[in-house]
């Protein structure tokens, strides 16, 4: 029994908070936030205790924190719960800095501890299944990986201020799948960017309308169509083309029924946002962070280094958005 701290009690933290505690191989112990009525309503919930993050990090009754905080208090957090040899669960990013996740790495190495980041896609059963098919070779040589997200509305523009922005905040996420799916590291990166959905985000200096294209030393291609608005809700698809075929894991929507008349084949909307998409994907990454704390593997994936190279990518998408012209990835 893996007994959990979860630090932040926001819409995510309480996403990990209810996945944990209908784990039966987890205990969720104590909940922090910033908030103490935040934390305090999660925890009857949960059937948690309330503590300060500080005292979970220090706790003896805590084996592993999950960190759900704003991104700028992620790094300081993995450091604190590394020197109390705790395992951790961060949520994406580690950082908006590549300098500040490279020193936090160093001491999460020199503790040999065992960090995961939360890009929960990878654990979808249906981009699981893509990834193991394309490492079983059924669409032969990978020549081009094609990524579709879209949110249903856009986010305040509040919101975008301390998000990074769309490459490193929502386009992060596609920039990690890309390299799950490719299985090699792109070295050039080019993007466009647009405010058509709020021009609110434009004026806050963001876009809500990207396009990046990537490029891996062998030649290979992936191309990222990101959007903030999506009428018919949730919009989740990938495409891999290959030497040998290709694969395809389409939108999912609310059932399977489907009414064919005189007018046509119609079905149901696809499924609204990303807590319904994605809500065994998150269950599977919990098993899979157990699993390698039993297991003792300090680096599941995704790993702290999926983590810093998904934020250099982001990095490298938003300079080349800024500047017009393709950037070079280290």
């Amino acid at each position: 029994m893996i007994r959990f701290g979860v630090i932040g009690a926001g819409r995510i933290g309480k996403v990990h908070a209810a996945t944990i505690a209908a784990n039966p191989k987890a205990k969720l112990v104590y909940v922090a936030d910033a908030f103490r009525a935040t934390a305090e309503a999660l925890a009857a919930q949960t059937g948690a205790e309330v503590a300060d993050a500080e005292d979970i990090i220090k706790s003896p009754a805590v084996d592993a924190i999950l960190i759900a905080t704003p991104t700028s208090s992620h790094a300081d957090l993995i450091e604190a719960a590394s020197k109390a040899g705790k395992a951790i669960l961060c949520e994406k990013p580690v950082s908006l800095s590549v300098e500040r996740i490279n020193s936090c790495l160093d001491l999460v190495e020199k503790n040999n501890s065992t960090l995961m980041i939360g890009f929960n896609r990878r654990f979808d059963p249906n981009f699981a299944s893509v990834e193991a098919r394309l490492r079983r070779g059924d669409v032969g040589d990978i020549e081009i990986v094609t990524i579709t997200s879209r949110d249903p509305a856009p986010p305040p523009a509040e919101y975008v201020k301390s998000s990074g922005g769309l490459f490193r905040d929502m386009m992060i996420h596609d920039f990690d799948m890309a390299r799950f799916l490719m299985g090699e590291e792109f070295v050039v990166v080019n993007a466009l960017g647009a405010s058509l959905v709020d021009k609110a985000i434009g004026a806050e200096g963001d876009v809500d309308t990207a396009a990046v294209q990537m490029q891996t030393t062998s030649g290979r291609i992936a191309v990222i169509t990101n959007s903030r608005r999506a009428t018919y809700g949730y919009d989740q698809r990938i495409e891999v083309h290959g030497s040998a075929g290709m694969l395809a894991a389409r939108n999912i929507q609310a059932t399977s029924v489907e009414l064919s008349n005189a007018s046509g084949v119609s079905g149901d909307p696809v499924q609204y946002f990303f807590l319904e998409r994605y809500a065994q994907a998150y269950a599977n990454e919990i098993n899979a962070f157990i699993d390698a704390i039993d297991n003792g593997h300090r680096s599941p994936r995704p790993s702290g280094f999926d983590g810093l190279q998904a934020q250099k990518l982001a990095e490298a998408a938003t300079k080349s958005w800024q500047t017009g012209k393709p950037v070079a990835v280290d």
